[in-house]
């Protein structure tokens, strides 16, 4: 099915399932209820699930096949989201235009930075991927200002031309279909969302999967397994291995476009900060968390990362204290002021400590702990075959 075997089809299928499901997969708790706080079904955040989902199946193309760990690939985050809000100033609100230029200047952008760090191999590319990020930066922040806007942010104006406006809609749509339409249902207690910008973001990301599994399996992924297991064996072949990761770089720096046109496009808005080193290594973490080298651990870790960040940072003083109510007032302040720390604005100390946590415990991210989990139901104590080790 798909051009796919049945391991991969039945990987994709599970995956289109919970996309197409997540407002009722994502708000299990009724409204109301304590436990409505931990619901995440609705449309801007579901949106940024599957947009960084694209971002980190990107990035996985170029460090999970191929072991080059990228420090700067916000840079085309964010190239991609002032091309797309170039669009809409200039055209029109419609967004094919604005993810076509976001996937074009960003695989441009790549391709020039992929060229020169490509010259060096690990620490060594890393530390040139991470520099050209923050030169980016550096440039949209305050040299750039006339394309970028500068601090402000580059976003769309009434004066600006927009020469394919006509009648159409004063808001970003698919030829006349809104983006921020939304359609909610209810069911007793429960409210479900149903936007049109997440359907959208999640058949791109479904696309975008569906090229990653091809390329995985192809024998050009084979090839990037090949430069990652032994280098210096592909040397002795005689094979030029340049091609190759220059090409996985491309690929990957087109779907972190592609993800910052996605985010213009569901915000017309795009920021320097989308460019600076802490949004390259929060995807390098979605990686990782998820399990870098695998279809679907970097889905999973982007969900993860967004879907806590958003949890805990809601998490205030009040709610702890309706938490521990039951507690003796002594007691109960006491732990509210040991935990207070860890939320709200603290959320990023509770999420440093649960990825410390997974990459101790679970060195192949989240995708090695379900793989657990369905050894000890599946073949209860049987011990589950040993993964092949890479050639030395």
């Amino acid at each position: 099915m798909f051009g796919l075997e049945r391991k991969d089809t039945t990987l994709f299928l599970v995956v289109i399932a919970m996309t197409m499901l997540a407002p009722f997969l994502l708000n299990p708790f009724p409204q109301g209820s304590a436990m409505a706080q931990f619901n995440a079904g609705y449309p801007d955040l579901m949106q940024r699930f599957v947009i960084f989902g694209i971002f980190a199946i990107g990035f996985n193309i170029l460090f999970g096949l191929t072991g080059y760990l990228s420090f700067g690939h916000a840079a085309f985050l964010g190239v991609g989201s002032y091309a797309a809000v170039w669009m809409f100033k200039l055209l029109s609100y419609n967004i094919v235009p604005a993810l076509i230029l976001s996937v074009i200047v960003a695989s441009l952008f790549a391709l020039v930075i992929g060229y020169v760090s490509l010259r060096r191999s690990g620490i060594y590319f890393s530390i040139l991927t991470l520099a050209f990020a923050q030169m980016s930066f550096a440039l949209a922040y305050s040299v750039f200002t006339p394309l970028t806007n500068g601090e402000t942010g580059l976003q769309v104006y009434t004066s600006d031309p927009q020469y394919l406006l006509g009648n159409g809609p004063n808001v970003t749509h698919l030829f006349g279909l809104e983006m921020r339409s939304t359609t909610t249902l209810h069911l007793g207690n429960w409210s479900f969302d149903f936007g049109v910008g997440y359907y959208f973001c999640a058949i791109i990301m479904l696309i975008s999967f569906y090229v990653a599994i091809r390329i995985f399996r192809s024998p050009f992924g084979m090839m990037l397994r090949a430069i990652k297991s032994n280098q210096t064996r592909m040397n002795y072949t005689g094979l030029n291995k340049r091609p190759y990761t220059l090409a996985a770089f491309v690929i990957s720096g087109m779907y972190a476009g592609l993800a910052g046109g996605l985010l213009a496009c569901m915000d017309p808005l795009a920021g320097a900060e989308r460019m600076q080193w802490t949004a390259s290594g929060e995807v390098v973490i979605m990686t990782i968390l998820g399990g870098a080298g695998t279809l679907i651990g970097p889905i999973l870790g982007a969900g993860f990362i967004k879907y806590f960040e958003n949890i805990f940072s809601k998490i205030n003083d009040g709610v702890l204290h309706s938490w521990f109510s039951w507690l003796p007032d002594g007691i109960e302040n006491f732990v509210v002021k040991v935990l207070a720390p860890f939320f709200g604005e603290g959320w990023s100390l509770s999420m440093g400590l649960m990825f410390m946590l997974v990459v101790i415990f679970l060195p192949g991210g989240l995708v090695e702990g379900g793989r657990r989990i369905g050894a000890m139901f599946g073949r209860g104590k049987a011990d589950p075959a040993p993964a092949p080790k890479p050639a030395e």
